[in-house]
């Protein structure tokens, strides 16, 4: 066989399958040994997303999926396609309630555990390991928040830690051929969400800076580049045929200042707080055995990864939970730290309950904040007894409660004041009103729960509802969602107030009043590009 031009880093077999032996040794093993305990983990992380996934109500976001399942596309405004497919997929055969949307993302999390747990026997780890990481992964509560609802993010893990699997099992059986398979799950993570691409920059650093960078230079690095960029093409078309509508939303979120931007120190603080403070115990000691221990550093390129990464996020202003998707491979690399210092010094031993214990305890507390097993109105009595004060990752995040429960409330009722609103006008005035809402979350409320009240579809200029322009109506009659009265005054003949909205649990953006505009002063079709909003 012809040797790779990489020998010192890979030393090809002569066998020519054995790299297809190699996958299947991989898959026989999937349920054996060590890994049942990720798989119980795993079963016991989805059992508790399905038990409790249906308690509150719909996110704001699931709406604006949902609606966009309706127009699938190979790309939208402020986000990748797959979610739309994932949803149209699971609606078609699931239903829409809230236990079938939310099924996917449940399992997702089920996979990611499972992932960790084959990350750590990369590593070289066995039961003692694999357990402690998966539970670590388990008792995150960016992961487990991120697992109860529809969202790019339960799945973004995946493709993530898809690709340093099998990176690892490339570098581990000398079978450079293997990275091939990496460029499967950058590809989909691409479609997914875009932020996978400063993960592969961080990656392709991460191996440049190491002994690894002679991986760079192997066709299969190229190949497997290729299988990614196809699979990214269609998004990629997309953006070039409506310009680059993604990257004039994230201007305008960066020139608007819309999301919270913490300074470095803060923004680490909040890795630490946002993974169960005594996992850093795990996560943090995984990082270190990459990056300096005597059996990790084979693997050092996945810890400048993190950092670069860490370092790309914390200079662009990210959001503090973009990089909750790296961190799988820290724990199983923690995992196998502790199980390696805990066999060589049988004074640590105690180390073994320790842990584990100090990191499903904080999990324990922290679940409530995470998953909604707790009455609402509970929750902030909950907060107060703990002396925990809300965290926020957007400026205008107010609420009686933390956002990614606030979101969840007060949609049904605004679609029912709506529904008198619109009910309550003449039947000849009715016919030709169209609902114009401020943002996705109110057009897309009223896109689900309104057909059961007799309401039309809304219309928004508000990210990719733009995109999916007027419908018919002239303006001549429109109920305005989200807007000052003072700007609808300016736009309409006359204007008249409608009921106040003020829902208790819900986020205070949602605190407006319904108003009901006759006369556009302009057609809405030739005044339809002011009322686009990008952010």
């Amino acid at each position: 066989m012809k040797q790779d031009s990489t020998q010192g880093v890979f030393s090809p077999k002569s066998d020519s399958n054995s790299g297809q032996r190699d996958l299947a040794g991989s898959r026989d093993s999937l349920f054996s040994g060590s890994m049942s305990v990720a798989w119980l983990v795993a079963g016991a992380a989805v059992l508790l997303q399905v038990a409790t996934n249906g308690r509150y109500g719909y996110f704001r976001d699931e709406l604006y999926f949902i609606e966009a399942s309706k127009h699938l596309d190979w790309g939208y405004v402020d986000f990748a396609p797959l979610v739309a497919w994932l949803a149209r997929g699971t609606i078609a055969l699931l239903g829409d309630s809230l236990h079938a949307i939310r099924v996917l993302p449940a399992l997702a999390q089920g996979a990611e555990i499972v992932l960790t747990g084959l990350l750590v026997r990369e590593f070289g780890g066995k039961r003692f390991a694999v357990f402690l990481a998966c539970v670590s992964v388990f008792a995150a509560p960016v992961i487990l928040g991120n697992a109860t609802r529809l969202s790019m993010n339960p799945f973004e893990p995946l493709f993530w830690m898809g690709c340093v699997y099998f990176l690892l099992r490339a570098i581990n059986s000398d079978q450079p051929r293997l990275l091939v398979w990496c460029g499967v799950p950058l590809g989909l993570g691409l479609e997914n969400k875009h932020s996978t691409a400063f993960f592969l920059v961080s990656l392709v650093v991460g191996l440049l800076v190491t002994s690894e960078r002679r991986i760079l230079f192997t066709k299969w690095f190229w190949i497997a580049a290729g299988v990614a960029a196809l699979l990214f093409l269609p998004n990629l078309i997309w953006q070039i045929q409506h310009h680059f509508p993604t990257l004039e939303a994230l201007r305008n979120v960066k020139a608007t200042h819309k999301n919270i931007e913490l300074p470095p120190v803060t923004f680490f603080r909040q890795q630490i707080r946002m993974l169960n403070p005594t996992s850093a115990l795990v996560w943090i000691a995984g990082l270190g055995y990459l990056l300096f221990h005597g059996e990790g550093k084979r693997y050092r390129s996945l810890g400048v990864t993190y950092l670069v990464f860490l370092a790309v996020m914390m200079a662009l202003k990210g959001k503090d939970y973009y990089l909750a998707p790296i961190y799988p491979m820290l724990y199983a690399a923690g995992g196998v730290f502790w199980e390696r210092q805990t066999e060589a010094r049988a004074r640590l031993r105690w180390v073994r309950v320790a842990i584990p214990v100090l990191v499903v305890a904080i999990g324990a507390i922290a679940l409530p904040l995470t998953v909604p097993i707790l009455p609402v109105e509970k929750i902030v009595p909950y907060m107060e007894a703990l002396g925990i004060k809300m965290t926020r990752t957007e400026v205008q995040d107010h609420g009686l409660l933390p956002q990614h429960f606030g979101d969840e409330f007060g949609w049904p009722e605004m679609v029912a004041a709506v529904a008198q609103v619109y009910d309550a006008l003449p039947a000849e005035q009715r016919a030709k009103t169209g609902i114009l809402a401020g943002t996705y979350g109110d057009a897309g409320a009223i896109d689900f729960f309104g057909p059961l009240l007799g309401l039309p579809k809304s219309i928004s200029g508000h990210q990719n509802y733009y995109l999916w322009g007027p419908r018919e109506y002239t303006g001549e009659s429109l109920i305005f969602l989200h807007y000052d009265l003072e700007d609808v005054q300016k736009w309409c003949e006359s204007v008249q107030e409608g009921p106040k909205l003020e829902p208790y649990y819900g986020m205070a953006e949602e605190h407006y009043t319904i108003l009901v505009c006759t006369g556009l002063k302009k057609p809405l079709a030739e005044v339809w590009p002011r009322f686009k909003v990008w952010n």
